[in-house]
């Protein structure tokens, strides 16, 4: 995919990306796929796949009171826990506020290691890693921003949440669909939002402008960007996902050059499919 090369003219030093189908076909790689990049943020998405296979397995409710005085498992994964940023500040009441939470997803993560009695880090690996043979993905620090992996493993993570196997479909469905919707918040990077829609773990676009997608983007896109340069997104309606890792901070660089980038893997990946 000659979309794709378009990363060699972003001002970072190294950049790794590629795009694979609701097949699982791989359509364009480019730059070093099997380096290992840290992801940042971007890890939420890996640990929230976790917390998907406990509730499958019955070791985890969503229901279940977890984090501040009554919050859930459900309002921890949604950012919707009232938890603070990067500490265990609480700033509002369970559900009345989208707060992009660090701590909340560290919590979440400290809830399945007491109902499972694995490690948190052990369990992922366990029941994500593993069974999609990334084998070249660890989580060495926090559940919310402390992973490391390669496009390569991130590609059989994106194939696996657009046909999913690890977990049911309708699951994966409830995950990448709105859960509390109309809270306002601020997505990191961009500003307050009116509707800052999410998922069980997975940011959705919906209407959120700015936004780190495309204009071309359906608003049912959802995925995650990383501080560290990072982000995975995959579009239901065009069939396609996205993996991309850079050694360079996410900043005005990444505002400026993601959207197009976007737009041009999918009017391509469109042409490669047809």
């Amino acid at each position: 995919m000659e979309s794709l090369q378009a990363v060699s003219s972003w001002p970072v030093e190294t950049a790794a990306t590629a795009v694979v189908d609701a097949r699982g076909e791989v359509l364009g790689t480019h730059g070093p796929i099997d380096r290992r990049f840290p992801l940042a943020s971007v890890t939420k998405l890996l640990t929230s796949y976790a917390v998907l296979v406990a509730v499958e397995e019955g070791a985890v409710e969503w229901d279940q009171p977890a984090g501040p005085s009554g919050s859930t498992v459900r309002h921890l994964i949604a950012h919707t826990s009232g938890l603070a940023f990067d500490s265990t500040d609480v700033q509002a009441a369970p559900g009345a506020k989208r707060i992009y939470s660090n701590t909340g997803f560290q919590v979440l993560a400290d809830f399945v290691e007491a109902a499972t009695e694995i490690p948190f880090a052990e369990y992922l690996a366990e029941a994500v890693f593993g069974p999609l043979g990334m084998t070249s993905s660890t989580l060495d620090g926090s559940a919310g921003a402390g992973a490391t992996s390669t496009v390569s493993d991130l590609v059989r993570f994106a194939a696996e949440v657009q046909a999913p196997k690890l977990v049911s479909g309708e699951l994966v469905a409830e995950a990448t669909s709105v859960v509390f919707p109309g809270l306002r918040g601020v997505l990191p990077g961009y500003g307050l939002q009116k509707n800052n829609d999410w998922g069980l773990g997975f940011e959705i676009r919906d209407g959120k402008s700015p936004h780190w997608t495309g204009a071309s983007s359906s608003p049912r896109t959802f995925g995650h960007f990383g501080q560290s340069g990072t982000f995975l997104w995959i579009d239901p309606d065009a069939g396609v996902a996205c993996v991309t890792l850079t050694d360079r901070n996410f900043g005005e660089w990444a505002v400026a050059a993601w959207p197009a980038f976007t737009d041009g893997v999918l009017a391509e990946s469109g042409r490669t499919r047809g």
